[in-house]
């Protein structure tokens, strides 16, 4: 199948190969016959960061058009940032920890944190690579010219002067280091520039002394400044380097000036105590309260800048040397996000207007064309306004009795949210469950419960020892004096925004089997029992891992047979050792395992006689690929799986999660159609070493593009493809 909007398959620009894959022999104990044993496994935090990688080098990647590159540099440093926030946090947590507890780590955190450290070098220095030697030069023949304070002509010096007297300097207070230990707080993800003031304009001065201010990117409107267009040459200039220029004008008693940018990330772990007792929005609202204040991870600063002002910024901040870290001149490249576009849609992708769901869009009301057939949806592909569309009937619906819905990552504004208020206002039983621990949505979510719970909504904060990050809602509705219930599962959240990115699959059902599971989910919240016996669905923590070993072993057993037997495995994240152990087993079975995993994957394939029948392939391209699907064999009666879950032990075990089954004939050859142009993908897959997938015979498929393609061509005729999403 050829794909839509193709690009090479191969590219002409070559990228840095990782190093070596640092690989971890875990020891464990066979419980048979007590013979230590091995489990080669590729760490984790290298594996994020060969993930990060992949990122950066759709940034470095010229068939990529040029804005969205300076949006995957964006990505990358918001990644970065993150990363930092959590995962090295948490590493640094566990340097500190006692020896004898350290010991009974898998892995000695030190060693792995020096190995990270060592790795993100690297990839900052080509970051700096990309950014200078490819995007700056890429601009500069776009006649889109990023300035600093030295590349100002005279009428450009005497513009930016009064641009910054009228829409900057309002918002800058400077702030001198004196020789004593006063303490300045740094905050979080926040770029400061220190300042080093030399040639006092009077004797009384001191010869030289430090300050430092902070780039006011927030209430200035954003982190660049764009000046006056002169015919088709347009030029823009970071906002630090627009206050650099005019210097002068904020420290007029010193003629001469050295600026350099710093910008801390500081520990973004709540470390709650998730006690069964105490109010759990509580704890999270006053952990917000000290994520600002967090233990710094990292202190990120330009590597020229002056030892003296290093020195300076540490005494009057407390930041370590353990915590410096080198990067560039410019800090927060997330800020590229708002970079200009100047108008320039050539410099974009091309336009995919969201399609029409070929069935979904005839139907004037869903819940009514529920009972009639299942649904699955696909985004960003399709809209995701028949979701909203659900909700808001069943809201206006006189027959509905009650909805649940599971939220845990919503849209600022989010319809389904104010659905569920409507209904619960209306007077309908609505049950909410509101996931607090949502990393980076809190606040969100701590606003939307407090809604919630005004309109009269039974809104349950998650659970005390469990992150809920399903995604399912459930609908009753009195017909005729039976209660029947219909569902809409989902890979993804109920998210208007992140729908438009994010590649997820939802099924829309009344099946009678899936949604008594779905309701017993619901009854799970709670009465918090483990007691729930699933007909259809896989639930974390109580089925959902038992039964893929299930679906594993039947594999084995049939290759032990002579028979076929295989699995395609979509997944965001590999890393449950458990779960890589079976995949070993199976490969060693004759087992032939294609992986799709995106980010982490701790499975080393292609090992001789351990995993030689395992592919692992990862696609990063224009949309986040965040759909779970599993399809297992079965000796032709295959069975697919879609859900919410990685294999990743937090999933299996520490999570709420379900995998539904695709059991209609028509959606099966979807979702299969998808995967298997993602086996395909010869154009953006990578292997596990980050190099570019070669398929035996070239397929010049680009996955995303084919899938939208694909699509498109199941929309019947006279049917209008695409319209704008509400």
């Amino acid at each position: 199948m050829g794909s839509y909007n193709p690009i090479p398959a191969h590219p002409a620009y070559t990228f840095t190969p990782l190093p070596h894959r640092a690989t971890n022999q875990t020891m464990e104990t066979d419980t048979q016959d007590k013979k230590p044993t091995t489990t080669p496994l590729i760490n984790r935090e290298l594996s994020w960061l060969a993930f990060n990688y992949r990122v950066l080098q759709e940034a470095k990647d010229r068939r990529v058009p040029l804005l969205e590159r300076i949006k995957f540099m964006a990505i990358f440093s918001s990644n970065l940032d993150e990363y930092f926030k959590v995962r090295v946090a948490t590493l640094k947590r566990l340097i500190k920890l006692k020896k004898k507890t350290r010991e009974k780590l898998s892995e000695d955190p030190a060693d792995t944190f020096e190995q990270v450290m060592q790795e993100v070098k690297r990839q900052q220095e080509e970051f700096g690579e990309v950014f200078r030697e490819g995007i700056l030069a890429d601009l500069r023949q776009q006649n889109i010219h990023l300035l600093t304070e030295n590349d100002l002509n005279e009428e450009q010096q005497k513009w930016v002067q009064t641009y910054f007297a009228e829409h900057i300097q309002p918002h800058i207070l400077p702030l001198l280091l004196d020789a004593t230990e006063t303490h300045f707080f740094l905050k979080d993800q926040t770029v400061y520039l220190g300042v080093q003031l030399f040639e006092p304009k009077e004797k009384d001065l001191k010869p030289e002394r430090f300050s430092m201010l902070e780039i006011p990117t927030k209430k200035h409107g954003g982190r660049f400044v764009k000046l006056p267009t002169v015919g088709e040459q347009r030029y823009v200039m970071f906002l630090d380097d627009a206050i650099r220029f005019c210097l002068p004008a904020l420290y007029p008693n010193y003629s001469r000036f050295e600026a350099h940018a710093v910008k801390v990330s500081r520990d973004a772990e709540l470390d709650i105590e998730e006690e069964v007792s105490g109010s759990l929005m509580a704890k999270i609202q006053k952990s917000l309260q000290k994520r600002e204040t967090g233990y710094p991870a990292r202190l990120l600063y330009d590597p020229v800048t002056p030892r003296p002002m290093l020195e300076a910024i540490m005494a009057h901040t407390g930041i370590s040397e353990d915590e410096l870290v080198e990067g560039s001149k410019y800090h927060n490249f997330r800020d590229f996000f708002g970079f200009p576009d100047f108008d320039l849609p050539d410099l974009k992708y091309s336009p995919q207007p969201t399609l029409v769901h070929p069935l979904l869009e005839k139907e004037a009301n869903l819940i009514e064309a529920m009972k009639k057939q299942d649904y699955l949806a696909h985004y960003p592909y399709q809209s995701f306004d028949y979701v909203l569309r659900l909700f808001d009937e069943a809201a206006n619906d006189p027959k509905v009795t009650a909805m649940s819905a599971t939220l845990y990552r919503v849209a600022e504004d989010s319809a389904i949210a104010k659905s569920l208020v409507k209904a619960a206002k209306s007077g309908k039983l609505v049950t909410v469950v509101v996931e607090l621990k949502a990393r980076f949505d809190e606040e969100s979510n701590i606003f939307w419960a407090g809604k919630l719970q005004k309109a009269g909504a039974n809104v349950i904060l998650g659970l005390p020892d469990l992150k809920v990050h399903t995604k399912l809602g459930l609908i009753t509705r009195n017909e005729d004096g039976q209660l029947v219930n219909y569902a809409y599962l989902s890979t993804g959240n109920y998210n208007e925004d992140t729908s438009k990115i994010y590649a997820d699959h939802a099924l829309f059902t009344s099946n009678k089997v899936i949604t008594q599971d779905v309701e017993q989910v619901f009854n799970f919240f709670i009465d918090r029992q483990h007691d729930k016996k699933f007909k259809k669905l896989l639930m974390a923590p109580i089925n959902m891992r038992d039964r893929f070993v299930d679906l594993i072993n039947r594999e084995i057993k049939n290759a032990s047979k002579g028979k076929p037997a295989s699995m395609i495995l979509k997944m965001n994240a590999l890393q449950d050792e458990r779960m890589i152990k079976k995949l070993y087993a199976a490969s060693q079975a004759g087992v032939k395992i294609e992986l799709l995993v995106r980010g982490i994957c701790c499975l080393v394939p292609g090992v001789e006689g351990l995993s030689e029948n395992i592919r692992v392939r990862s696609i990063v391209d224009r949309y986040l690929e965040h759909a779970r699907v599993y399809i297992f064999h079965n000796d032709g009666k295959e069975e697919y799986y879609v859900a919410s879950a990685d294999w990743m032990t937090r999933n299996l075990s520490r999570r709420v999660e379900v995998a539904f089954p695709i059991l209609q004939k028509d959606l099966v050859e979807q979702l299969r159609a998808i995967i298997d142009l993602q086996l395909a993908d010869d154009t953006k897959a990578r292997d596990i070493d980050n190099n570019y997938v070669e398929q035996p015979s070239p397929t010049h498929i680009r996955s995303q593009y084919a899938t939208y393609e694909y699509l498109r061509k199941l929309i019947p005729e006279g049917m209008e493809p695409t319209r704008k999403s509400k």
